[in-house]
Order: C-alpha cells, then sequence, then structure tokens
C-alpha cells in the first residue's frame, strides 16, 4: 500500500561516527527488502518513537512531540569498509534536538527489539498464507 509521508529536519546539532551491530543492519536491510516497500516503518512502542528505515538511512521520530520532525538519523553506512557480514557497520549519528542526545542509548536498545518483533510478526504472517496442496 502505498502512503506519503513528509519529515523536516530542524538544524543539525551534532554529528558523531558510531557503529552498528550487524545483526541490527542486515535485520533492517532484510525486513525492508521483504516489506517490498520503498520505506519501512518501525514502531517502538516502549518509547512512543517510530524508526523509518529507507535504503539510505534510519531515521526516528518522537511520537509523543510531533509525528513528522526528525529528532535523530543514522546515515552514510560504511557497509563496504566491513570484510564479513558478522562484522559491525560504521554509520554517522546526527542529532536534531536536545533530547536527541539523551535518548540516543535508550534508542540502541530498544530498536533492535523491536525489529525482532516486526520481524516475528512479518515470519508467521508469511506463514500462514502459506498453503501445501497434496499431489495427486
Amino acid at each position: 500500500m502505498y502512503t506519503k509521508e513528509i519529515f523536516y529536519r530542524t538544524q543539525e546539532l551534532k554529528r558523531e561516527r558510531r557503529r552498528l551491530a550487524a545483526t541490527v543492519y542486515n535485520r533492517c536491510k532484510t525486513l525492508l527488502y521483504r516489506s517490498g516497500e520503498n520505506a519501512l516503518f518501525v514502531p517502538i512502542r516502549s518509547m512512543q518513537y517510530l524508526a523509518v528505515i529507507d535504503p539510505e538511512e534510519i531515521v526516528f521520530l518522537d511520537g509523543a512531540v510531533s509525528q513528522s520532525e526528525i529528532v535523530l538519523a543514522w546515515q552514510n553506512f560504511r557497509v563496504s569498509e566491513r570484510s564479513a557480514l558478522h562484522l559491525p557497520v560504521s554509520y554517522e549519528a546526527v542529532y536534531y534536538t536536545e533530547d536527541s542526545l539523551n535518548v540516543m542509548p535508550r534508542i540502541q536498545s530498544e530498536f533492535p527489539r523491536a525489529l525482532r518483533q516486526m520481524d516475528e510478526r512479518m515470519r508467521s504472517a508469511s506463514s500462514e498464507e502459506a498453503k501445501i496442496i497434496p499431489l495427486k
């Protein structure tokens, strides 16, 4: 289903280089591919945040404050720097609000959980649709 969403960025407060665990990065890419869409919306219910994954970046929105203003972005993933799929991926974290500086550690722990839950839901939904047809 096609939905158009517009997100806004305020002035960048800080940018820093970080590393993302391979399991998280790989799961993001896998879920985005499986969705068949240009972007994947991942609710982080425990924080009332929304993560939006697209092929270039992952942005985070604070659903309690604004559903259209980006508070944090992970971008410029340097996948080519790793020599194996199980190694972490370097990226840049871009902070747009003062609160995002404080929220980053919690996002790093809650976002992988939200991804895992979405992965489990997608897998169970696809297995329910599968049908075995007996050969005669």
